[in-house]
């Protein structure tokens, strides 16, 4: 990787005007599930908690509304003052073979947005999770500001682990899931994720349905998901959309090399037992 392509990137945030304190979750929701509106929305709205759903087309979107929200839901959720941002609009993987096509994939987004009454995105999620050190700048160059990850490579995709976003080491086009909800996660696996909001960290957490019903392997039953939320809200956590964290970005810590804080981690989780 040309680290000399990161030394000279331009910052895009201003300093932090306040420390992070502790108890900090990000709510991230993936792939336009129709219950985001119908079960996430109401939930969300009761407890005042911030969310950013990340939107794409992919899927049988444009045909199957009994899985996928509609567009005017999805700019309902704008209008209820939640974060929509940009998940590609075919749902492609970001790879080095797909990448010519990532421009697209993001502007796909970003027009169907426009239409809808809907800001442009600042904030992206890549789909399936993969990634790759050359997005980083075809991302920032379409005003991408945080772009969220899994918790691989770090921690195996099927275990839905991860680790808190340290402002910093990751960077913030490749900030890392705390955790990502499997349909057995249990209310001890949500606290797992969120207790690494701590000593400056900050959980992002990533869902997908609340049901999936599309989606059985990363699907989350709506009594589970509101036993999260009762959770939180007891717990007296702060729980915000992605494009909030640019209150604690300091701009003069951005990370030189941007996969480091990964291989640090690798090499943190390489002698632990397995469980």
């Amino acid at each position: 990787m040309n680290t000399l392509l990161f030394l000279a990137w331009m910052p895009l945030f201003a300093p932090s005007a306040e420390p992070i304190p502790d108890k900090v979750v990000v709510l991230t929701f993936d792939d336009s599930s129709k219950s985001h509106h119908t079960v996430a929305r109401p939930l969300l709205l009761k407890h005042r908690f911030g969310a950013t759903f990340f939107i794409t087309e992919g899927f049988d979107f444009p045909t199957n509304k009994k899985d996928y929200m509609t567009w005017e839901e999805i700019a309902q959720l704008h209008r209820d003052g939640f974060e929509i941002g940009n998940h590609t609009i075919g749902h492609q993987g970001v790879t080095d073979k797909t990448l010519p096509d990532l421009s697209a994939q993001v502007r796909g987004i970003n027009l169907q947005c426009e239409k809808h009454g809907i800001p442009k995105p600042v904030s992206f999620a890549y789909p399936g999770n993969a990634i790759v050190p050359g997005a980083l700048p075809v991302l920032k160059d379409l005003g991408i500001r945080f772009a969220r990850r899994g918790g691989s490579p770090e921690h195996p995709y099927k275990e839905g682990r991860g680790f808190a976003f340290e402002p910093g080491k990751d960077h913030p086009l490749l900030l890392p899931s705390a955790g990502d909800a499997r349909p057995t996660w249990t209310l001890e696996d949500l606290k797992l994720a969120v207790g690494q909001a701590r000593n400056g960290k900050i959980a992002i957490l990533q869902f997908h349905g609340v049901p999936d019903t599309a989606h059985a392997w990363v699907n989350t039953g709506k009594e589970q998901f509101e036993s999260f939320l009762d959770y939180l809200a007891r717990e007296k956590f702060t729980v915000i959309a992605l494009r909030d964290l640019a209150k604690y970005v300091d701009r003069e810590k951005l990370p030189e090399d941007p996969l480091k804080v990964i291989r640090e981690r690798q090499e943190l989780l390489k002698d632990r037992p397995e469980k």
